[in-house]
């Protein structure tokens, strides 16, 4: 089983930037689709950017495509969401999740295998 804790989370101004960091312990999240989803209160879980095993391959939302980027380090056991010019509608929880199946299976159905307790990011106008 593996553990997964974000860090990073606060308060920013728009246009600002910051960095979220999802630390994974317990085994290797090296041969794992690693991916940050978004909550907040009242709405769904939406789905923020995905990175596949080797990093080859990243995936991103729509809103947050050109701003955000998605990252890995295999031999930290850690994934990062960097957040540019970041906007009020981005505040939300953040919270990183992994899957041992392929990242194009399981952003499809959203049902990844771990997950974070979550970050707060709240985002000033």
């Amino acid at each position: 089983q593996v553990q997964l804790v974000e860090s990073g989370g606060g308060l920013v101004q728009a246009g600002d930037s910051l960095r979220l960091s999802c630390a994974a312990s317990g085994r290797t999240i090296s041969n794992s689709c690693m991916a940050w989803f978004r909550q907040v209160p009242g709405k769904g879980r939406e789905f923020v950017a995905a990175i596949s095993r080797t990093g080859s391959s990243t995936y991103y939302a729509a809103p947050v495509k050109g701003r955000f980027t998605i990252s890995r380090d295999n031999a930290k056991n850690t994934a990062y969401l960097q957040m540019n010019n970041p906007k009020p509608e981005d505040t939300a929880v953040y919270s990183c999740a992994v899957d041992l199946r392929d990242c194009v299976v399981v952003i499809t159905t959203g049902q990844f295998g771990s997950w974070g307790q979550g970050t707060q990011v709240t985002v000033s106008s």
